[in-house]
């Protein structure tokens, strides 16, 4: 566990020291405030004392924001060597993914912990559903470990970033658009199992406030894969 924190430590630091935190936190907050408070269905708009909003355009910003963050996480480290390095030290592939993937969530979560003025504000406008928000917010959370674990696996696999950004976009298209169309277009069985296979949609369910034990797997199946995947390709570099 020292091992992990470590790495979780010092890849957190890159993220201040290269300036990329500041602007993924500036970036995210303008356009979640934006969307959120001023343009289309904003929360006045719809007169409704609720963070749905928020959550689903920070649904989106995500989608877009982690793979820029995760690209370099493995790519760099492959491109400059400093990756032999770090796994010829007392760690092992895993401590050395989960450290990575621990500072990216960590650096999440200091994100979504500036956005609870929001939350304080609408609650102060009306009646909001408390379990739900706490649930869109545990959602959020979930969807950006899922994408975090996607994203180190696509860092892994080359030594470009925008590579790595790019093949990390394509995966989450795939869990995002294309089993949730393939959903629509089939019946059935098959239907059931691609609409499972949608993020989407253990996304909207948890953010709705439900607690099923279906979502919860679902997420976790799909960062274990991207760890089992990742780890695979680092074995693989060792030799």
């Amino acid at each position: 566990m020292r091992q992990i924190w470590i790495i979780t430590k010092r890849e957190l630091q890159s993220f201040f020291d290269s300036l990329t935190a500041y602007i993924m936190l500036i970036a995210f907050l303008g356009f979640s405030g934006l969307f959120t408070w001023l343009y289309g269905s904003d929360i006045f708009f719809t007169k409704q004392a609720s963070l749905q909003t928020f959550f689903g355009v920070s649904y989106w910003t995500l989608f877009f924001f982690i793979p820029a963050l995760t690209m370099r996480q493995f790519a760099e480290e492959n491109k400059t060597g400093t990756i032999e390095l770090l796994l010829t030290r007392p760690v092992t592939d895993w401590q050395v993914i989960f450290g990575k993937f621990l500072a990216t969530l960590l650096l999440i979560a200091i994100a979504l912990v500036f956005t609870l003025p929001y939350y304080i504000t609408v609650a102060k406008l009306g009646n909001i559903d408390h379990g739900a928000t706490i649930m869109g917010y545990i959602g959020l959370l979930f969807i950006s470990a899922t994408y975090i674990s996607i994203g180190l696996f696509a860092s892994s696999i080359s030594n470009n970033q925008i590579v790595g950004f790019l093949l990390a976009l394509a995966i989450g298209i795939l869990f995002h658009f294309v089993f949730g169309f393939l959903s629509m277009a089939s019946s059935g069985f098959v239907s059931e199992v691609l609409y499972f296979l949608s993020l989407g949609a253990h996304f909207e369910s948890i953010s709705r406030g439900v607690v099923d034990s279906k979502d919860i797997i679902y997420f976790i199946s799909i960062i274990f894969l991207s760890f089992v995947g990742t780890e695979a390709i680092l074995q693989k570099n060792r030799t």
